[in-house]
């Protein structure tokens, strides 16, 4: 084999939004009120093999505006930010992480900009998601599955209120 046959491969092929939604169940009232909303942002990832060594890994928020008045929601948007990898060269054990960590990271600006941009549109102030640490969510997923505990809810999903 030769040097370059040996080298790892990370290539980005394509990075699009897969899937779009937002709901404003209680327009055009709602543009009335002056309230602040509470913000609920749930973010989950996922991964899987397309074809010998392309991935496609999707990062999802969802973001839901309540009005703590009533519990009326404002605005409820999902976005699938997805990413299509060439990973090749790479021992089995380290694909993972690089589809739980590295590829999460790269596509969560992008979900960040999809989210702020759709709610502006919406006609509200724009939703800027705080970062996430998805190296921290993937060693707690490994510590839990050492464990054998079963979580709640999936390791790689969070809550932020």
């Amino acid at each position: 084999m030769t040097e370059s046959q040996q080298q790892p491969v990370f290539v980005i092929e394509k990075i699009y939004v897969k899937d779009l939604s937002l709901e404003i169940p209680h327009a055009p009232r709602i543009f009335l009120k002056r309230e602040a909303p509470e913000i609920n942002f749930q973010l989950a990832t996922s991964h899987n093999a397309v074809d010998g060594e392309i991935h496609e890994v999707v990062v999802t928020a969802t973001v839901t505006a309540r009005l703590k008045e009533k519990d009326q929601v404002m605005f409820l948007v999902e976005a699938h930010q997805t990413g299509i990898f060439r990973i090749g060269n790479v021992p089995g054990d380290e694909v993972e992480p690089v589809l739980s960590v590295l590829c999460p990271n790269i596509l969560f600006p992008y979900l960040r900009e999809t989210i702020s941009d759709t709610v502006t549109r919406a006609g509200f102030p724009p939703v800027i998601l705080n970062p996430v640490n998805f190296e921290a969510i993937y060693h707690q997923k490994k510590q839990q599955e050492t464990a054998g505990e079963q979580p709640d809810q999936p390791a790689d999903t969070i809550t932020r209120h």
